[in-house]
């Protein structure tokens, strides 16, 4: 018998055998991709129905002359969003907001930070302070409305508000009251700072988990001293990438505000209106001019998108303290 006849006999059950592998391989991938579609498939058709299409047919409705259906009619071009930026009720509810988010925003970001380094010292039950303050972020933003309304900030005597103020001799606020002064701030203020400290204090426990002990031993070897010139020299730093998460979603959620005016305020105040909620009014309420209201709501988003790159800019989203 040949020499080549024998290497022939040899490679064969060789490549018989790569030839197996190869399509257990291609029968692995093409079992594993059939699984991800399985598992993934029905959220990316929800994203697509209950989002993507909304936003395109909203996008179509904002060239449109819409009224009481979501069919387009007329043909206005870009006169709705001229007539939403133009309008004196929608710029008065950016205004709102501006308030709103001058107040929120920096409470927010300071009294979940200060949470967090409390709660990431903590030596005992340490789980357990983790969960209180995080329990409220599962509250309902309509049911935490309606207790602050009906409960805490109800105008009456009885009132657990009025009841605290009263053991100082202090009157009766009207809390919820349009006029001057606008103690409605405080009710809506609060309960959005109840809802959301304990979801942004995780955050920032998170980031501080991940800084390097180390850092704070080479600190401590080179003179600073523990408080205030570890936190603004190394701790801080360190957060900056948590720090501008926190802030634009912060700043995203105020924008997106409502349920807390709506059932503390009511629908008819025009002045005290966040843009969600005016734009709401309009699309839904008793004018239902939904080609109006979609060019207001892709507006919103536009602001939403420029604010959100600018603050990513400023800051510098995602690049680590040195």
């Amino acid at each position: 018998m040949s020499r080549s006849s024998t290497d022939v006999r040899r490679t064969e059950p060789a490549v018989s055998g790569k030839r197996r592998d190869r399509g257990r391989r291609q029968k692995g991938i093409a079992g594993s991709t059939l699984s991800f579609w399985l598992f993934v498939g029905p959220f990316v058709l929800g994203l697509l129905v209950f989002s993507y299409l909304p936003i395109i047919w909203s996008l179509v409705l904002s060239f449109f002359d819409a009224y009481n259906t979501v069919t387009p009619s007329k043909f206005v071009g870009l006169q709705n969003y001229i007539d939403m930026l133009t309008d004196h009720n929608f710029l008065s509810s950016l205004g709102t907001f501006t308030i709103f988010a001058i107040f929120i925003v920096p409470l927010t970001f300071v009294m979940s930070l200060a949470l967090a380094l409390l709660v990431n010292q903590v030596k005992v039950a340490k789980a357990f302070f983790r969960s209180v303050f995080f329990l409220p972020t599962a509250c309902s933003y309509v049911v935490a409305s309606l207790i602050w309304k009906l409960s805490i900030f109800n105008g009456v005597r009885f009132g657990l508000a009025n009841t605290v103020l009263g053991w100082f001799g202090i009157d009766n606020i009207a809390w919820l009251s349009t006029l001057d002064p606008p103690w409605y701030w405080i009710p809506i203020i609060t309960v959005r700072l109840w809802l959301q400290l304990g979801f942004y204090m995780i955050l920032f426990i998170a980031g501080l988990q991940r800084i390097n002990p180390s850092l704070y031993e080479a600190a401590y070897v080179d003179g600073a001293k523990p408080g205030w010139q570890v936190f603004r020299y190394i701790t801080l730093p360190q957060l900056r990438a948590t720090s501008v998460s926190v802030l634009l979603l912060n700043l995203i959620a105020a924008y997106q505000a409502f349920d807390e005016f709506y059932n503390l305020l009511g629908s008819a105040q025009n002045f005290a209106r966040p843009p969600l909620m005016y734009l709401y009014s309009i699309s839904l309420g008793s004018i239902q001019d939904l080609g109006h209201g979609s060019a207001g709501a892709l507006l919103l988003a536009v602001i939403i998108m420029i604010v959100t790159l600018l603050q990513t800019r400023i800051f510098g989203f995602g690049k680590a303290g040195d």
